[in-house]
């Protein structure tokens, strides 16, 4: 005859079985390792940034900004009789590191229409000044010309290359000139620029075109 189990026996071995079928318990991660913060690099200016910061001549230029009265003085030969045009106005604008000229009539001006758009900038990589200019009263391109030597202010000297113009008569002579170009900064107020004609084919050289410009009041 079987002998009769008490039910304390038979929790005891069933909560034995349900422990040891019950599934392992995972590991916990593994701690991550402390972060710690690299302190920031200090970034250097690059070279192209470098050479955008503006210059003493730079600062020059932007000494020039605004509007300005302008008579120009033409000699078409060194033996002309000098023509003197007066009722003409420059704007001066800063773009960037260019100093940016626009020549136009005087308002209220009996001057024909005309626009004369120059830049004027020191490049400093290459240490000289450099110079452009259009003017629609003559049909002679965009004239670029460079410095060589000395760049001190209050005076530029820049050198164009040969250009033509189609003469002043009727006829079409299409003379070759080099010119030399020298812009002096006399105060503030006034600046004066003359530009020296030199026939390629060796004549003389001569005062043919002078501006001087005076700050409008």
């Amino acid at each position: 005859m079987p002998i009769p189990r008490s039910p304390l026996w038979l929790l005891l071995a069933f909560t034995a079985l349900h422990a040891g079928c019950s599934p392992a318990q995972a590991a916990p991660p593994p701690a991550s390792p402390p972060t710690t913060k690299s302190a920031p690099v200090s970034k250097s200016p690059s070279a192209i940034e470098r050479m955008l910061v503006p210059g003493p001549e730079t600062e020059q230029l932007a000494r020039r900004v605004g509007t300005w009265d302008v008579v120009m003085t033409l000699r078409t030969s060194p033996e002309a009789t000098p023509i003197v045009i007066s009722g003409m106005i420059a704007e001066r604008t800063m773009t960037g590191l260019y100093l940016q000229e626009t020549m136009k009539p005087a308002p209220g001006s009996k001057v024909p229409d005309f626009r004369r758009i120059d830049y004027l900038t020191y490049n400093k990589l290459e240490a000289r000044w450099q110079y452009i200019s259009m003017d629609t009263r003559a049909p002679i391109g965009i004239m670029a010309a460079r410095s060589y030597g000395a760049t001190n202010f209050p005076e530029v000297t820049v050198h164009f290359d040969n250009f033509a113009i189609p003469g002043w008569g009727q006829e079409l002579e299409g003379k070759f000139m080099r010119a030399r170009h020298v812009t002096t900064r006399e105060s503030d107020d006034r600046d004066v620029t003359r530009q020296y004609w030199t026939p390629v084919a060796g004549a003389p050289e001569w005062l043919a075109v002078q501006y001087e410009y005076t700050r409008h009041r």
